[in-house]
């Protein structure tokens, strides 16, 4: 396991990002490139072979999407918020996908402060040790089969359909078929959201509500 790291060529950007450096950031930069040397990939990349699934948001996920080059605009970076420090790499030229999973050792953060003795806070003892600690000492890796197809995940380029409920545009084939209707998967009952009968004038005036939420 690479245990040789290095904040200075990730500190710029990192900087664009956040007006501070966290321990949260140098694990994601330290497992971006134990990702890439266990799946023999030059990172950060300049293209779209390595998929990063990330399982939280925010300044863990930013230091992923530095030290590998993944990014959301790009459809490399996804985030499956399971509310865990982890992340899955998969490499999309591999055949089966040849897929690993990089977490926490379940020890670091105790194992911070033998590393970091005069840190004047265990936040602190984090930011320092995690940059020294060993590789695997700080951190946990395992190979893993996605449960879905990557290509599926992926998806195609140009493929689009329209939701027969809402009348919006769905790409990447992610509708679905219900008796025999094509729907977004908000239609089908998976939303994150629901509308509101009553919409402020400002945008009720541009915004189109649905036909079962207007008043008759």
């Amino acid at each position: 396991m690479v245990d040789v790291f290095s904040l200075h060529p990730y500190r710029e950007r990192l900087l664009q990002l956040h007006n501070h450096i966290c321990p949260r950031q140098v694990l994601g930069l330290r497992m971006g490139e134990l990702a890439g040397e266990m799946l023999g990939l030059s990172l950060p990349q300049s293209d779209k072979r390595l998929i990063a699934f990330v399982e939280t948001d925010g300044c863990f996920a930013d230091g992923v999407m530095v030290a590998t080059g993944c990014s959301v605009g790009h459809r490399t970076l996804r985030v499956v918020d399971l509310g865990k420090t982890a992340v899955t790499f998969a490499d999309s030229h591999s055949e089966p996908t040849c897929a690993i999973r990089i977490w926490p050792h379940p020890l670091a953060r105790s194992r911070a402060a033998q590393y970091a003795t005069d840190a004047p806070s265990r936040w602190h003892a984090q930011l320092a040790a995690y940059q020294i600690m060993p590789a695997d000492a700080l951190l946990c890796a395992r190979p893993v089969a996605l449960t879905r197809p990557l290509a599926a995940i992926i998806s195609r380029p140009g493929v689009r359909v329209c939701c027969a409920e809402c009348g919006e545009e769905i790409i990447n084939e992610r509708e679905v078929t219900q008796d025999g209707r094509i729907l977004c998967r908000t239609c089908a009952g998976d939303a994150y959201y629901q509308y509101l009968l009553e919409l402020p004038i400002s945008i009720e005036q541009h915004a189109r509500v649905p036909a079962e939420h207007q008043h008759a």
